[in-house]
């Protein structure tokens, strides 16, 4: 009996995070065209003959573009359900790619990373909130950070991608060759199976029970979830209507573009847009150091947000997010006076890049996958697709200011202020996080939504 049981049990856990993990495949898109286009542009503004302001049109293009795919997203994925967005994602990451790498001029590039900005902002989007739908509550947290992890797995693909191509100064071959892993999320996102919460809203029980049978160990786990699930949608309102006649789901839609506004104004994609800039100011001149110092920030940021699968579902959502941003704010503040009084010898250009390293290590052990869990976490069932839409809206704006403002910003406060600009910000952001953010390890999406909708104080709705 145990043994069946037992069996039981694994059968469950492995197709349960073999899901998981084809959703967070989405991530390595998102991270292979945030990373790719850092290695790109040194070769490509010479072929393209573009100024400092296009360069920043090509990067904050693709934040544009994800903007608008978040903005429908949700329209997408509440009426055509997760899997169909997924799938609609993974194509236009195949024609953005083939797009980019066969450019001709600077316009055609930046029309190519909006189709690739609308594809991150629709999986990014979608990925999340389907990971935060099928994974149980005990491992919600590792399950939808692995999305984080893919993206900084992709980052760094793409910088040793980048490396490579470098030598030659193939820049097309660089942004051409993620089309491969698209065509591959394609063909596993044709295997995976229906959001329950999803098919419950839209009256298919059976379906939704069918789906709880396959990720779930017992019957007891699954007739529990359909229970609370049905139990909150017995909320009449939904989406725009719910939002404009409920404060409480007023009040967690603006914690979640709060928490997206934090994430961005940490700072870190302006170091994964320009890392061989900011290898530049801290000495390291020559193009092979920055690209190969590009590719240790990729695998730090990689070896980091194990951290946070560690931490997350043990520690907690919110130590761990107040540690990261005391971490980082540590790291801005300490590379900002290093460049106020010069890098002039070798120990100050390496002590520099361990305080970025520092840096990226406090993003990716919090703000990096614990903000994209807290949002998928924190919407009531009825507000999730208009909630999340929001915030992941939210996100690319903010990304698209960071990306679109960072060389300007060098240019007229100099290197030193603006990064002691972002640390000072990371340093307020561990406040918020105290006021306002919820602690929601180790229970139900629908008790949070209880919570919520009692109108407890945002900081408790996770107790």
């Amino acid at each position: 009996m145990n043994i069946t049981i037992n069996k039981s049990h694994t059968l469950h856990t492995s197709f349960t995070f073999f899901v998981c993990f084809m959703a967070a495949l989405a991530g390595l898109l998102f991270g292979l065209d945030i990373g790719v286009i850092a290695g790109a542009l040194p070769f490509l503004s010479i072929d393209l003959q573009i100024t400092d302001y296009q360069k920043e049109w090509v990067v904050s293009s693709m934040m544009f573009g994800a903007a608008i795919g978040a903005f429908f997203s949700g329209w997408i994925s509440a009426k055509f359900g997760r899997k169909f967005s997924l799938l609609v994602g993974s194509i236009l990451f195949v024609i953005g790619s083939l797009w980019s790498a066969f450019s001709l001029n600077v316009e055609s590039l930046v029309i190519a990373r909006i189709l690739l900005g609308l594809a991150v902002g629709i999986t990014s989007y979608t990925a999340p909130l389907y990971l935060s739908e099928i994974a149980p509550e005990k491992i919600r947290g590792s399950m939808i950070s692995m999305y984080q992890l893919m993206i900084t797995i992709g980052i760094l693909v793409a910088y040793l991608s980048d490396t490579a191509f470098s030598y030659y100064g193939s820049w097309r071959w660089m942004l051409g060759i993620i089309t491969i892993p698209a065509i591959l999320l394609f063909i596993g996102v044709l295997f995976l199976p229906g959001s329950p919460r999803w098919l419950a809203f839209h009256g298919k029980y059976q379906e939704a029970k069918k789906v709880l049978n396959m990720l779930r160990d017992s019957t007891e786990q699954v007739r529990k979830e359909l229970n609370e699930i049905q139990d909150s949608l017995k909320i009449k309102q939904s989406g725009w209507k719910l939002f404009k006649n409920n404060n409480n789901f007023r009040r967690v839609v603006f914690l979640g573009i709060l928490l997206q506004i934090m994430q961005q104004f940490t700072g870190m994609n302006v170091i994964m847009y320009y890392a061989p800039k900011i290898f530049d100011l801290a000495g390291f001149n020559d193009t092979v150091s920055q690209m190969w110092g590009t590719v240790c920030v990729g695998l730090v940021n990689v070896l980091a947000t194990f951290i946070a699968i560690g931490l997350v579902d043990r520690w907690g959502r919110k130590p761990t997010l107040k540690l990261g941003f005391l971490v980082m704010s540590v790291g801005m503040i300490i590379l900002g006076i290093l460049l106020f009084f010069g890098i002039n010898d070798n120990f100050q250009k390496y002590f520099s890049i361990i305080m970025l390293m520092i840096f990226i290590i406090g993003f990716a052990m919090s703000a990096g996958p614990l903000v994209w869990v807290l949002c998928s976490e924190i919407q009531p069932l009825k507000g999730r697709d208009f909630g999340i839409t929001v915030s992941t809206a939210t996100n690319w704006l903010a990304n698209m200011i960071v990306g679109a403002t960072f060389l300007t910003m060098l240019e007229i406060f100099g290197s030193s202020n603006t990064f002691l600009f972002y640390g000072l910000l990371n340093f307020t952001f561990i406040i918020i996080t105290a006021v306002f953010v919820p602690e929601t390890k180790n229970i139900s999406l629908e008790s949070i939504e209880k919570n919520l909708m009692q109108g407890k104080l945002l900081r408790n709705i996770g107790k």
